[in-house]
């Protein structure tokens, strides 16, 4: 049987993205590109094309697609504008470690070099977002070039790859041997590596195995290796309290009786940080370890515990910890060596069980005062998830939903239930990831959170919800300002407020504009009664609901809290 196929340089990317076993492409269509739209539609059948409002959002939609369905996210623009646009969205995912394939066409190669109204040097402009910008020049080339991309989105650290197709290649005939390239390219982009890690392995191992208080911290390379079961395995057997980062979120049961929850500057449950900051050994998986993640490096703090960092790139392994142990590679290959290697004497402690249980049942337990206005963020949480259970994937935006879900909405199970932008923290993620999530797994609600901010940047998505009558339930937290920047002006410019304040906005209106049923909800009665409704309904809700501001009804963030208590200077990222 002939494996090499035929046709325009269109023709061959559009069967490469479906031999790569591509389903879904989000976009949103420019000048360059209509030979692509063409062959696109011609094989509707096979792969799905999801029509952004823009192309930032687009790749936004491709994001929560990746994350949540473990498959390559795709997302196309055009050149000029489209491509510009595309960049805004595309830092989340190159910082949050998604793979991505980017498609953008390009000026005609006959109108290079004469300021063609939409030329500029895609190379140079995607170079900060994605891990490699290759330019397909040839028809030819175009089979190969699509399978290496997606290879190479995958291997190491995930990330976005970008193909940049003039316009001409598209109507450009040539052939693809997709056999041949299979052949080259097929190698499991997870695959154990072997590195020389098998002495910091042991070192790990001893240090867990007779540490008094010893401690995990798990980001999304857990996620993205599906090492679940051996960290796990590890924890209980030396008996360590494992926090997560808000990307690693769901790689560790939070109803376990040695999970801590989120640690860190945003989101923490205060207790996770103490355990870290008193913690004599800590081994660290999957995550940047930045300022963010570590509560500015103080859990754990610099200096002070014995801490290794597992990573699978290698510029990032012990990166932000001066004398950390890096272990470079895989979760899945290496941390097995670790259980190997522990000493026959480690054991689980039980007194760190009964710790984090007691810690856990006054965190849940404790509660400020109502806000004098509008409901309070945890409330909000509480009732989703009280409603809910474990059945819904959410989604928020940077700003009030991030610390509220990130430390109120309990997990279960080891997977994606909870999507943050925290790898950048760009507005306007929430609504165009969630109809990646939706795409990506229809079986289950999804519910997005964002807020007057964000909205005011995605709301054209509410259209795409609408059109593809996504039943997504959309909680609108809306209290008038951008509340995050606003807070830090209260708490560190002495209460200054200036450019956060908006035209107050009637964003039920706007919702049911594009079609989508909206109410706007001011008590918590009321808002458990729409969420019952929503979730016995099959299309898209909209509710706003009025929130206190962030420095009236302080949200868990750890570097706020510490300045009323006395502690001076803005938190550093």
């Amino acid at each position: 049987m002939a494996t090499t196929y035929h046709g325009t340089g269109a023709d061959i990317l559009v069967e490469a993205l479906i031999r790569t076993g591509v389903r879904v492409l989000f976009g949103f269509p420019g000048d360059t590109g209509v030979a692509l739209y063409d062959a696109l539609g011609r094989r509707r059948e096979h792969i799905t094309h999801v029509l952004a409002r823009d192309e930032r959002a687009a790749a936004s939609m491709a994001d929560g697609y990746a994350r949540a369905s473990r498959h390559i996210g795709v997302v196309e623009a055009s050149s000029g504008g489209g491509a510009t646009f595309l960049v805004g969205g595309l830092g989340e995912p190159y910082a949050a470690s998604v793979p991505l394939l980017v498609i953008t066409s390009d000026i005609h190669r006959s109108s290079r070099g004469t300021s063609a109204i939409t030329e500029i040097d895609q190379q140079k402009l995607f170079s900060a977002v994605t891990k490699a910008q290759w330019v397909v020049e040839r028809a030819d080339d175009m089979g190969a070039c699509v399978t290496a991309a997606v290879a190479l989105a995958w291997a190491g650290r995930p990330g976005p790859v970008s193909l940049i197709i003039p316009e001409d290649v598209f109507d450009e005939p040539g052939s693809a041997d997709f056999e041949a390239v299979a052949a080259t390219t097929g190698a499991d982009a997870h695959a154990a590596r072997e590195p020389d890690w098998a002495g910091a392995a042991a070192a790990a191992a001893e240090a867990l195995g007779h540490a008094r208080r010893p401690a995990l911290l798990l980001g999304s390379g857990v996620h993205w290796s599906q090492s679940y079961a051996v960290v796990r395995e590890l924890a209980e057997r030396v008996g360590a309290g494992v926090a997560t980062t808000i990307h690693g979120k769901g790689t560790f049961d939070e109803s376990h009786p040695l999970s801590l929850g989120v640690a860190g500057a945003n989101g923490a449950r205060d207790y996770a940080n103490r355990f870290l900051a008193e913690a004599d050994a800590v081994l660290m998986v999957g995550t940047r370890a930045n300022s963010t993640d570590t509560d500015g490096f103080q859990s754990p703090p610099r200096g002070g515990p014995q801490v290794f960092h597992l990573d699978i790139d290698a510029t990032r392994a012990g990166r932000s910890y001066p004398g950390a142990i890096p272990l470079v590679g895989d979760a899945a290959a290496i941390l097995p060596h670790v259980l190997k290697e522990l000493p026959h004497d480690s054991a689980p402690r039980a007194a760190t069980q009964r710790e984090i249980l007691a810690e856990r049942a006054r965190f849940e337990q404790q509660r400020a005062l109502p806000p004098l206005a509008g409901l309070s963020p945890r409330d909000v949480v509480e009732a989703l998830q009280a409603a809910y259970g474990h059945q819904a994937v959410v989604v928020g935006d940077a700003g009030t939903p991030t610390p509220y879900l990130a430390a109120y909405w309990r997990t279960e199970g080891t997977r994606r239930e909870v999507i943050l932008p925290r790898g950048h923290g760009a507005m306007g993620f929430a609504l165009p990831a969630a109809v990646g999530l939706a795409l990506a797994e229809p079986e289950r609600p999804i519910i997005a959170v964002t807020t007057d901010g964000s909205l005011g940047m995605a709301c054209g998505e509410l259209d795409t919800i609408a059109r593809l009558n996504t039943p997504v339930l959309i909680l609108h937290l809306s209290n008038g300002s951008l509340g995050w920047i606003k807070a830090l002006q209260h708490f560190y410019l002495e209460r200054r407020y200036f450019g956060v304040d908006l035209k107050p906005v009637d964003a039920v209106k706007i919702a049911e504009g594009f079609g989508i049923p909206a109410v706007r909800t001011p008590t918590l009665a009321a808002l458990q009664e729409v969420i019952a409704e929503a979730k016995a309904g099959l299309v898209p809700r909209f509710v706003d609901i009025p929130v206190p501001e962030e420095f009236d009804y302080l949200p868990p963030v750890a570097p706020w809290a510490a300045t009323l208590v006395g502690a001076s200077g803005r938190p550093v990222y």
